[in-house]
């Protein structure tokens, strides 16, 4: 039987939860409109007041809201509430511009506790486990998303954030972990680096993993599984929208159910921005029901996904939207196609051949865009003949070229000589930038 954290919420009817959200959007139009400058005039261009949201449907008269929009309202620009009722903050690395910063009331905490512990019950989760937290701490939302959510549950959580390996594979032995938070780059390396260091990762007491902050495909999965003897969650979020514990896969990995109760999602058209229906991919946009001190309204995450409104055998009635495939803002188009990473190295990994560890670097060579996948080989396939590593290039070209429809050079480089992260992976070299 299923288990869940809030059956009453997870399991309600479709009418119910349409009643919830209906009653919750009113409110939260109402609160922006008065009380953030910024959503009031952005209502007023587009000719509409809050009295006028009657549905659901209403919502898409409502106002986009973009990265740059949070960004040019730094710091507190988009708070709802006076500063001093801002218990906690969080923003992003600011890499390209001023970062963006998210604030949180005491009851945002509490509504995100919530969340990610129905996260950990979808995984299995008890009180009973130990959770080693390898998300980073600080200003990501990562680290303590998770960290609170798991102290919500009642289990033991372990707060080492990310990186300092060797330390981890120990506390994971000493400690008896049981569930594994972190990116899944970064737990596949760990898991190469127990297996090097000559330890079977089976005989630990791991049962599962909860791993998000980047897409990962599922052949990405099926690795972490078998080198772990695990079950490898999704989980996702965003700090613009929460953090982690938006949306959750449960035990059947049938899409990641967005927790409707606190979020209503959306995939639109990037290009049109019209709202597209069930099933058809497109960018995610999510509108906050119950954030206090940083609500957003109709919020374009540039995540690529689609929904699908069915019930799942896991009884949860909460939408489900399909794993991310990428982001509108990281797709590489190589001469005119559209690809994402995750697709690439689902290709990669059916071989078994190579490691889940590669390099996309993209140059333009007289005009035309010019891509060069570089992929470890698989330590099995590093003592190779050159004649039997040809083939396995060639092998490799033809599907990505069979599969995505772009041409590529396949460059096989020894085992552990790409760059490793200790949290996002980065994976693409683009030169053209340059």
């Amino acid at each position: 039987m299923s288990t869940y954290w809030d059956a009453h919420h997870e399991t309600m009817s479709r009418d119910q939860l349409a009643e919830i959200q209906l009653k919750r959007l009113k409110a939260l139009v109402e609160k922006v409109y008065t009380s953030v400058p910024f959503y009031r005039q952005a209502f007023q261009e587009k000719g509409i007041t809050p009295g006028e949201i009657h549905s659901l449907e209403d919502l898409r008269k409502l106002p986009f809201t973009t990265k740059k929009d949070l960004r040019d309202t730094y710091p507190f620009g988009l708070f709802a509430v006076p500063r001093s009722e801002i218990v906690r903050m969080h923003a992003s690395s600011g890499t390209t511009g001023k970062p963006i910063v998210v604030g949180y009331t005491k009851k945002d905490l509490d509504n995100w506790a919530d969340l990610v512990a129905r996260c950990f019950v979808m995984a299995g989760g008890t009180r009973e486990d130990v959770v080693q937290n390898a998300y980073g701490y600080g200003l990501f939302t990562g680290g303590l998303g998770i960290h609170y959510g798991a102290e919500r549950l009642g289990a033991t959580i372990v707060p080492i954030s990310g990186g300092n390996t060797a330390r981890q594979i120990m506390l994971m032995q000493d400690f008896g972990t049981t569930i594994l938070t972190a990116t899944p780059s970064y737990t596949l390396f760990l898991a190469d680096e127990m297996i090097a260091q000559g330890l079977d990762p089976h005989i630990l007491p791991l049962k599962a993993g909860i791993f998000g902050a980047e897409p990962w495909s599922n052949n990405m999965r099926v690795q972490l599984e078998e080198k772990l003897g695990i079950i490898a969650h999704d989980i996702y979020g965003l700090s613009e929208v929460l953090g982690p514990g938006v949306a959750m896969e449960c035990p059947y990995k049938n899409g990641l159910h967005i927790f409707e109760d606190h979020f209503i999602p959306e995939i639109i058209d990037p290009e049109t921005e019209q709202p597209l229906p069930y099933g058809q991919r497109g960018e995610l946009v999510f509108t906050t029901l119950t954030k206090e001190g940083f609500p957003v309204i109709r919020y374009r995450t540039r995540d690529i996904s689609a929904l699908y409104p069915e019930k799942c055998a896991c009884g949860r009635t909460h939408i489900r939207m399909e794993r991310i495939t990428g982001r509108t803002d990281d797709m590489l188009i190589i001469r005119g196609v559209n690809v994402f990473p995750s697709q690439i190295e689902s290709v990669l990994l059916e071989f078994g051949e190579t490691e889940p560890h590669y390099l996309l670097v993209v140059d333009r060579k007289a005009a035309m865009d010019d891509l060069e996948i570089q992929v470890e080989l698989s330590s099995s396939m590093f003592s190779d003949k050159i004649a039997g590593l040809e083939v396995l290039e060639r092998r490799l070209r033809e599907r990505i070229l069979s599969v995505l429809g772009i041409s590529a050079k396949i460059k096989l480089v020894e085992p552990k000589s790409l760059p490793r992260s200790e949290g996002k992976a980065k994976r693409i070299i683009d030169k053209r930038e340059i």
